[in-house]
C-alpha cells in the first residue's frame, strides 16, 4: 500500500500543503515544533480516524480556523482511493472518491497504517484501552463483519451502563444481559482469531530484537472468566455493577500481556525494553497484514533516532527496506541509519508549518 500524495489544509500550525510521496522512505526533517509530527498525525488519520496524539479532533484545526481537511490519494491492491477528512464543529466527516461516506469506519477501511512513536511505550506500559484498539485495529482489516459487530456490542453496553447508574431492577438489567452477551461472545471470538495469527510473528519479532530476555510469552485476557457461561456472569454481577455504575465483565475488559522468562513482570522491563516490544508489536502487525492482504500497510516512524540506539534503528530500517514498506520517518536531521542503510529516500525539510521537498 502507497500513500501517492497527502493534502492538508489549517491542519495543526499547517496552513496549506501538498506532498507527493516516494514509494520507499520518505523523510521528513526539521527543527523541533516545525510540524514533522503533524504530518504523521493526518497519514495516521486516514487509516484510524483519529490523531495517535490527542483523542479531541477539535485541537487538530489550525488556530483561527472553522475547519481543518485532511486529503490522501491511496494506491493498494485493489486500486487508487481519493479519502477525504474534515474536521468542523467538533465532528470528523469522510468522502470516498469525492462521495460522502457512510460513516468514518467505512471510509478508513480503504488505507491501513501502522505507526511508532515517542507515546508507542504506552502500549506495554499504559491502560488497556490502547492494547484494545491495536488488538482492534488487526481484526479490523481481516472481519468484514466486525465493525457491526463491535457497534451491536457498544450500543447494548451503553444501555446497560444506562441502566446500572439509574439503579435498574434485575429484570431491566436481564433485559440487556441477552443482548449483550451474544455480541460480547462475538467480539471475543473475532478477537482471539486474530490473536491466534499474531502470536508467531509476534513471538519471533521479540526474539530478535530482545533475545537477552529469554523466551517470549503473549497473552490474551478476554475480561471475564470465560470457563462460566457470560450471560450468567453479567447476571451474577449486578450487585456488584449497580455499586460501581458501570458493566465490570466483558470484552470492553480485555487486555493482553507480554512476558519474558528472564522478565515475567512488566514492571521489570526498562523504558527501552518497552519501547523494543513496541516496536516488535507494530512490525508484527505489519508482517501479518502484509500475509493477509500481499502487501506492506504505510509505516510511519515518529522521531526514530530519540526513541531507539542506531543499532535497532538500522534492524527497523533495514528490515522495512527488504520488505519494500513505503515509509515515513522524522527527525531533526537525516539519521544515521539512513546514511548506513544503502536506500533511496525522498526528502521533505519542514519548518514553521511549511513542507518543503528537497532534491
Amino acid at each position: 500500500m502507497k500513500l501517492i500524495e497527502l493534502r492538508l489544509e489549517n491542519w495543526r500550525n499547517i496552513a496549506e500543503t501538498r506532498i507527493s510521496a516516494g514509494p520507499g522512505i520518505n523523510m521528513l526533517e526539521g527543527p523541533n515544533g516545525a510540524g514533522k509530527t503533524s504530518v504523521l498525525e493526518a497519514i495516521y488519520l486516514l487509516s484510524h480516524g483519529r490523531s495517535f496524539r490527542t483523542q479531541r479532533g477539535e485541537f487538530l484545526v489550525r488556530q483561527g480556523m472553522s475547519q481543518a481537511v485532511v486529503f490522501g490519494q491511496v494506491e493498494s491492491s485493489r486500486g487508487v482511493v481519493h479519502l477525504g477528512m474534515m474536521q468542523g464543529d467538533g465532528r470528523w466527516s469522510a468522502r470516498v472518491d469525492g462521495q460522502p461516506a457512510a460513516t468514518v469506519i467505512s471510509a478508513i477501511g480503504n488505507c491501513a497504517v501502522v505507526c511508532f512513536e515517542p507515546g508507542s511505550h504506552a502500549l506495554i506500559a499504559g491502560p488497556s484501552d490502547e492494547r484494545r484498539r491495536y488488538l482492534d485495529w488487526g481484526v479490523f482489516h481481516v472481519e468484514p463483519d466486525f465493525p457491526a459487530i463491535a457497534r451491536r456490542f457498544r450500543r447494548a453496553l451503553k444501555q446497560r451502563n444506562a441502566l446500572l447508574r439509574n439503579n435498574a431492577t434485575s429484570a431491566e438489567l436481564s433485559a440487556w444481559d441477552a443482548e449483550l452477551a451474544p455480541a460480547a461472545l462475538a467480539l471475543n471470538a473475532a478477537r482471539l482469531r486474530y490473536f491466534g495469527r499474531l502470536t508467531p510473528v509476534l513471538l519471533e519479532r521479540l526474539r530478535v530484537l530482545l533475545p537477552d530476555l529469554g523466551e517470549p510469552v503473549f497473552q490474551y485476557l478476554p475480561g471475564w472468566n470465560t470457563e462460566r457461561d457470560l450471560g450468567l456472569a453479567l447476571s451474577d454481577s449486578h450487585g456488584t455493577d449497580r455499586q460501581r455504575g458501570h458493566t465490570t465483565r466483558g470484552p470492553h475488559r480485555a487486555d493482553w500481556k507480554l512476558s519474558f522468562e528472564l522478565a515475567p513482570r512488566r514492571e521489570q522491563l526498562s523504558r527501552g525494553q518497552e519501547k523494543l516490544c513496541a516496536i516488535a508489536c507494530m512490525l508484527a502487525q505489519a508482517q501479518l497484514y502484509h500475509g493477509d492482504h500481499g502487501e506492506w500497510p504505510v509505516v510511519l516512524l515518529d522521531d526514530l533516532p530519540s526513541e531507539l540506539d542506531l543499532a535497532h534503528q538500522r534492524v527497523v530500517v533495514e528490515a522495512l527496506t527488504r520488505e519494500e514498506a513505503q515509509v515515513f520517518l522524522s527527525s531533526t536531521e537525516v539519521p544515521a541509519c539512513l546514511l548506513d542503510v544503502a536506500a533511496p529516500y525522498r526528502s521533505f525539510h519542514v519548518e514553521q508549518g511549511r513542507v518543503s521537498a528537497l532534491l
